[in-house]
């Protein structure tokens, strides 16, 4: 690969797109290539363009799936937990009660952890209709706990468990109080003591609940929905959780996808448990917190072929497994909730020809 001929398309990619941009959010794109020595870090915003400086931290959002998922795998390798274990063994009697009501049948009882991590326990969503109640009031605020309880009580079941694809926040929610269960200690902390500490993610955190083990010079970037700054509402910190939440950069979200990549945070059967993939949309595939994008005859062509997770705020964090190479960054707008992967894809289609 050619650093610079690459470097000048990227340029060219993002100066089109903090052009469109109507926030002044900042973008970061990170290329990363161990076996070739690519290593570009780009960022741009609207009154600087495209520049270089200390990367500041940023919102992930539900880029945090994939640590939630991981966390979750390494409880399994410690006998703590099982993917199979009904959530009934872990989930207060009160919490569970009326939590899975389909077609006037209770299967509250039936779901199972691994129908939470691949999105098919048939749960309902809180996110949007919470984000809408918090945009509207900013005092709104409820626990974790309340959300699931306020979720009871508005919101409808999809399906039976275990028989259809519905991506849920509410999943992640319920196997982040799963972790706070068996761990004894907040998401948050066993987060920090299992994988940033572990894999010395210092500028890593959750919005809102703590703090980066090492002080950054720069504050995290805003991050954006409708012209309103979402970081500035700290009830929204609630209605992620261990859905988002976490806060980071792009060398530490590096260090994360190579430690999975190469086995050294989870076992390699630990990793290919979590490939237990479900149809998310056309070429798209869902695992445990793992979202892939295959190959589709003429209109989804090979090169596409990446695994990893993204978020609404735009946020994006892949590998390619063809030309081992991490993909890594965000828009910080939720207007690029769709339109960071079409980014993503052209951004895929240049370094491909290098």
């Amino acid at each position: 690969m050619s650093q610079v001929k690459i470097k000048k398309q990227l340029n060219r990619i993002l100066s089109k797109e903090i052009k469109k941009s109507s926030n002044d959010n900042k973008i970061h794109l990170f290329i990363h290539s161990e076996s070739t020595g690519v290593d570009i870090k780009l960022m741009a915003d609207k009154n600087n363009g495209i520049y270089k400086s200390n990367e500041s931290p940023y919102y992930i959002a539900s880029v945090g799936k994939l640590f939630t998922a991981v966390l979750i795998g390494i409880l399994t390798e410690k006998k703590i937990l099982l993917y199979d274990d009904l959530i009934s063994k872990y989930l207060e009697k009160d919490l569970l009660r009326g939590l899975h009501v389909y077609k006037e049948v209770d299967y509250s009882n039936e779901i199972r952890i691994k129908e939470l991590l691949n999105q098919t326990s048939g749960l309902y969503d809180h996110w949007a209709p919470l984000l809408e109640k918090i945009l509207s009031n900013p005092n709104f605020q409820k626990t974790p706990k309340e959300i699931i309880e306020w979720s009871k009580d508005n919101l409808n079941t999809l399906s039976v468990p275990g028989k259809k694809f519905n991506y849920s926040d509410t999943n992640y929610h319920l196997l982040g109080l799963i972790i706070e269960k068996v761990t004894q200690m907040p998401l948050y902390e066993a987060m920090k003591d299992y994988i940033f500490d572990p894999l010395h993610m210092n500028n890593s955190y959750y919005l809102h609940f703590s703090e980066a083990m090492e002080k950054n010079e720069l504050s995290m970037d805003d991050f954006y929905i409708k012209g309103k700054k979402l970081k500035d509402y700290a009830a929204y910190a609630n209605i992620d959780y261990a859905g988002g939440g976490i806060v980071s950069t792009s060398e530490d979200l590096l260090k994360f996808m190579k430690a999975l990549v190469k086995g050294k945070i989870i076992k390699v059967n630990t990793f290919e448990k979590m490939k237990d993939w479900q149809s998310y949309g056309f070429g798209i595939d869902y695992g445990y917190g793992l979202m892939r994008f295959k190959t589709v005859p003429i209109l989804m062509p090979k090169k596409f072929n990446i695994w990893g997770h993204a978020g609404a705020t735009g946020a994006f964090m892949f590998y390619h497994p063809e030309m081992d190479t991490y993909l890594i960054g965000t828009f910080n707008d939720f207007d690029y909730e769709k339109k960071s992967i079409r980014v993503l894809f052209k951004v895929i289609n240049k370094i491909y020809q290098y």
